[in-house]
């Protein structure tokens, strides 16, 4: 009798436990599935919004935004609609969370920070994906590549990714050298003071005018700069076209150095004298 009693008992015990497994494991298959397709679908809903955002010619910077934020929020229904099929109600998860709220709000403090950045970035558009930036406080600098939800990535001329915060970008000082057409060229050559002094700026300004890439409706400088304690500076100012920046400052370098050698005109540089007394 007893051992009938307990056999019964087992039964039933283990009916239980293998139908709450087997419905267990329907759950995680049917989870795995709609997470699948839900991913799908998301990438689909992310695609027919960039297009849209793409024939409004809306700014790249927005798109890039938008669809960061949109992700977030799509695969964020998509737990919430896998937790369901666990049996965890919404409105469980969403008072969990509204408890959790202050803690997390002290742990991601920099995230919305970096966020809100973000928001302030595309709002006041200090800058655009494409633009040439110079961060001052830590001196990175380099092309808009992406602005996204909590970070904005610059591609050095070296192509390297700088990856900065948004909320560094939002609350300090940057240079955008893009916002027009044409740059400065801004250059100091030493020469030394037994040199010819107009001789030095008649070469520099021959250089500045024959320079191919310059900007022909503008002025030329080459000046006296400063009276240094072991050579006198030149100024040396033209503009370029914002694309040839680059090239066009490493062009004159080269120049100003072989013209100056082959002119005689001396670049000073620092020296150490060894006198050895035997």
């Amino acid at each position: 009798m007893y051992l009938a009693i307990n056999s019964g008992v087992l039964t039933d015990w283990l009916k239980k436990f293998l139908s709450g497994s087997l419905d267990f494991f329907w759950s995680v298959v049917i989870a795995l599935i709609v997470w699948f397709v839900g991913a799908k679908v998301i990438r689909f809903i992310r695609k027919v919004v960039r297009t849209a955002l793409e024939k409004r010619d809306v700014d790249k910077g927005v798109a890039q935004f938008t669809d960061g934020v949109l992700n977030v929020a799509c695969y964020v229904v998509l737990i919430l609609i896998i937790l369901n099929l666990f049996g965890i109600q919404t409105s469980s998860v969403a008072a969990a969370v509204a408890s959790l709220g202050l803690t997390a709000g002290l742990a991601l403090q920099g995230s919305l920070s970096n966020f809100a950045g973000g928001v302030l970035i595309l709002v006041l558009k200090p800058f655009k994906v494409g633009d040439y930036i110079i961060e001052d406080t830590h001196k990175n600098e380099g092309t808009v590549a992406e602005i996204s939800i909590f970070y904005t990535r610059l591609r050095t001329i070296d192509n390297k990714i700088v990856v900065i915060p948004n909320g560094t970008l939002a609350n300090s000082s940057l240079t955008n050298v893009t916002t027009s057409d044409r740059r400065q060229i801004d250059l100091t050559f030493g020469i030394s003071y037994e040199d010819d002094l107009k001789k030095a700026k008649e070469i520099l300004y021959h250089i500045a005018q024959t320079t191919e890439k310059r900007v022909k409706d503008t002025d030329i400088q080459v000046f006296v700069r400063e009276l240094a304690e072991s050579s006198v500076n030149l100024g040396f100012r033209i503009w370029v076209p914002m694309d040839d920046y680059w090239s066009v400052l490493w062009e004159i370098n080269e120049r100003v150095k072989l013209t100056f050698d082959k002119e005689g005109i001396t670049i000073p540089y620092n020296q150490l004298d060894v006198t050895l007394k035997s």
